[in-house]
């Protein structure tokens, strides 16, 4: 299995049109998942929940998945988080990366995961499994996201404890934010769940949404589509199964041309 390329590499083999960055940090949680941050591009844009084409040159070709932005828009480093995959094209060489090491990004960034994409609301739900949270990761730094709402309801689901720890990081990091924690104050609450291990919230999102103990515990009302707005990010049945409890809470998709009361992310699973 061949190493990622080193920066000399790139200098002969990066594809034109793409963008070529440095990692500057990597940070390995469990055996399954790992966060890094790189270089940002000289003017480069993205709207916070966006995801971008990011890859490596193996065997001298380049290799893309997309990947949510999991910084903010306003961050000068961009920020990924990664599941490790042993026989994955493009996962089995990222997780190996270290700091110094170059990454291949292409340059449009794109995604429904996004602000404008929701017409106004009161309190906004953001549902991830796994590393579907990393949108949200992008969107919970955003002051525009508490700008639009009241309330902000991060749900993370994982197998295992440990693997909620990305999710408690980044709700710590703000915390200990000068200027983030001032604009958010107490509109965002972090609702973390796992299914494989005893907790203090146990069970699949869905389940704890159909049976009502996700708003029994966060003291909210059940799902009102004339106030709630949701994001949804995660696993092919977790998306289908939250779209059917949304959309029979009366609640329609929204997309980047056609605001409304929820967006999925269908580009990828997390």
């Amino acid at each position: 299995m061949n190493a990622p390329a080193k920066s000399e590499d790139f200098a002969v083999t990066a594809p034109a049109g793409v963008f070529v960055e440095t990692v500057t940090s990597v940070t390995h949680y469990t055996d399954h998942l790992f966060r890094f941050r790189m270089t940002r591009p000289s003017g480069y844009r993205f709207r916070s929940g966006e995801f971008a084409m990011i890859g490596l040159m193996v065997d001298g070709k380049p290799i893309y998945r997309a990947y949510s932005i999991a910084s903010p828009s306003w961050d000068e480093e961009l920020e990924f988080f990664s599941i490790k995959v042993p026989d994955g094209p493009l996962t089995s060489h990222l997780q190996k990366i270290r700091v110094g090491d170059r990454v291949l990004m292409r340059k449009k960034p794109t995604g429904t995961l996004v602000l404008d994409a929701l017409t106004p609301g009161k309190r906004l739900y953001m549902f991830s499994t796994g590393t579907g949270i990393a949108p949200f990761a992008s969107l919970i730094r955003d002051p525009e996201t508490y700008e639009k709402f009241d309330e902000v309801i991060l749900t993370h689901t994982c197998r295992e404890i440990a693997e909620l720890k990305y999710g408690f990081d980044l709700v710590e990091e703000i915390r200990n934010d000068e200027m983030l924690s001032e604009i958010v104050g107490d509109k965002l609450r972090h609702y973390a769940t796992v299914t494989r291990e005893a907790y203090s919230h146990q069970g699949r999102i869905t389940t704890l949404m159909q049976n009502g103990k996700l708003f029994a515990d966060l003291g909210v009302p059940a799902l009102d589509a004339q106030v709630d707005r949701a994001m949804i990010c995660g696993s092919s049945a977790m998306l289908k199964e939250t779209k059917e409890i949304l959309e029979a809470a009366g609640m329609e998709e929204g997309a980047n041309n056609k605001p409304s009361e929820f967006v999925i992310e269908r580009a990828f699973v997390g």
